[in-house]
């Protein structure tokens, strides 16, 4: 049974090896769960996944291998005994519920009748008193009215009363080629870690303090120590306004999540490409703007710098003096990309477009040419690699 839910992680490509294989069996023969199959279901993913992001994968597979009743009936009979299941029925039943379903004969008569009416059902149904399906008063299916019943899917709305469950596990994609959320974008930032511990003494040292009071002889001698911190410095430059307006919600997203990863951050706004001036102000950004040489004084070479952009612009906003499309630069873009470059030994580009979208635009084409192709996609995947060079 395992080998072949090990060969379907494996055909999702899922990266399990025969090692976890062998602790998921050695985990069934400890009775770590036995005949329950959500326990089986998170068993089984602790063991067989390593990353978050192969969790939708894990999830097709695991579909995949348990779809459908008969097959699930065939792979847990020889597994769960039939006086189990029936005591497990009867446990999660209500004195009400159980006189219900004795007005159908009792529990034998249910599951006869439901066995009955899936061999003769041919199609979906909804609605009505008899067949399986959603809605209606008939005693199998989801989301009716009548509280004897087997449900069977997640259709309609549940009214509680059911006697059996089967439902199709739905969780949040994860895959590395999606784009992200706030919670996963966190997870991808965790690669970017430099940890130390700096600061005033205020966590228990827990293994300190043991040591320190078996040298006195047993008498406690509370030990303290600084919080373990990510020490990395990040300076974030995010393109703001014009094409960039679609992308508002997945920048807040990574601006939230960076702001959660680290205690040294630092950002500012730009439109289309660096210049002369930023700022963090969008509502005073007229009056109140940084200039970009302070900037590049300010913050030292121990940070990592992320510009945030679609690098989606006209080629002479880059190339050209004057080329901004809000005010006259004395110098042209690229002339300020390359004292970024002089400055920062670890800078990166994040675009929110696919990759593959990257070589319909020259000034795409040409931000890469500037960044040594340092550039990545706003995705799980993009942002691992990402995170992946600046720690290097």
């Amino acid at each position: 049974m395992l080998l072949n839910l090990f060969n379907e992680m494996r055909a999702a490509k899922v990266p399990v090896s025969v090692r976890e294989l062998l602790d998921l069996i050695n985990a069934l023969k400890q009775r770590v769960t036995f005949a329950d199959m959500d326990e089986f279901y998170y068993l089984s993913r602790a063991i067989l996944v390593k990353d978050e992001k192969h969790f939708d994968k894990f999830d097709r597979a695991f579909a995949a291998y348990f779809n459908g009743l008969e097959k699930l009936d065939d792979h847990l009979q020889a597994l769960i005994p039939e006086d189990w299941l029936r005591k497990e029925f009867e446990r999660s039943l209500t004195d009400e519920e159980r006189a219900a379903i004795q007005s159908l004969g009792g529990l034998d008569k249910l599951i006869e009748e439901f066995k009955k009416r899936l061999e003769e059902q041919k199609e979906r149904h909804a609605g009505g008193n008899k067949w399986i399906g959603t809605g209606g008063t008939s005693p199998f299916g989801s989301g009716g009215f009548n509280p004897e019943g087997i449900r069977v899917g997640d259709a309609g709305k549940r009214q509680g009363k059911a006697v059996k469950v089967w439902d199709q596990r739905e969780y949040k994609n994860l895959d590395d080629s999606v784009e992200l959320g706030t919670r996963n974008i966190k997870v991808a930032l965790r690669r970017l870690r430099k940890f130390a511990r700096q600061g005033a003494a205020d966590e228990l040292d827990i293994d300190g303090t043991i040591d320190h009071t078996a040298r006195d002889a047993g008498l406690l001698n509370i030990q303290m120590r600084p919080e373990r911190r990510n020490t990395v410095k990040l300076l974030l430059l995010f393109d703001i306004g014009g094409s960039m307006d679609a992308h508002v919600k997945i920048c807040e997203e990574l601006f939230s999540a960076c702001k959660t990863e680290f205690k040294h951050l630092e950002y500012f706004y730009f439109h289309n490409f660096i210049y002369e001036s930023v700022w963090k102000n969008n509502m005073r950004r007229s009056s109140e703007r940084t200039a970009t040489q302070d900037l590049l004084h300010k913050y030292g070479a121990d940070y990592k710098v992320i510009f945030i952009g679609d690098a989606a612009m006209a080629p002479y906003e880059i190339t050209q003096a004057g080329g901004s499309v809000e005010h006259w630069n004395e110098e042209a873009g690229y002339v300020w990309m390359q004292r970024f470059k002089e400055k920062y030994k670890k800078l990166i580009w994040i675009n929110p477009y696919p990759k593959d979208t990257w070589g319909y635009t020259s000034s795409t084409n040409i931000v890469r040419d500037l960044i040594d192709d340092q550039m990545f996609p706003l995705t799980l995947r993009g942002l691992e690699e990402g995170m992946r060079f600046l720690s290097k």
